[in-house]
């Protein structure tokens, strides 16, 4: 599960292996590890992972369903423009 997140989360902001790797401090060689489920990163690599991809250590380990958007640094009147352009978009998937 983690390995599918970590590359879902990847392939989702168009970015490569190496890309990824650089961000995080680390080797394109760790990343391909930890996507084929080689081997997990450490906790303190985990933190890092969700801080960079801004959502949860749970949704990375597959504990929660869905993922989260970090809205802090908008103000009250973009967080709901976001919000309703959520609701939109599930409301158009419902509707096909």
């Amino acid at each position: 599960m983690l390995n599918d997140n970590i590359k879902k989360l990847r392939i989702a902001r168009g970015l490569t292996q190496v890309e990824l790797a650089s961000a995080l401090g680390v080797s394109k060689q760790c990343v391909s590890n930890w996507e084929n489920d080689y081997i997990q990163p450490s906790i303190e690599m985990l933190v890092k992972i969700s801080k960079y991809f801004k959502t949860t250590t749970d949704y990375l380990l597959g504990l929660q369903t869905g993922t989260t958007i970090d809205a802090s640094e908008l103000t009250d009147a973009e967080a709901a423009h976001i919000r309703l352009l959520i609701e939109d978009i599930a409301c158009t998937r419902r509707c096909k």
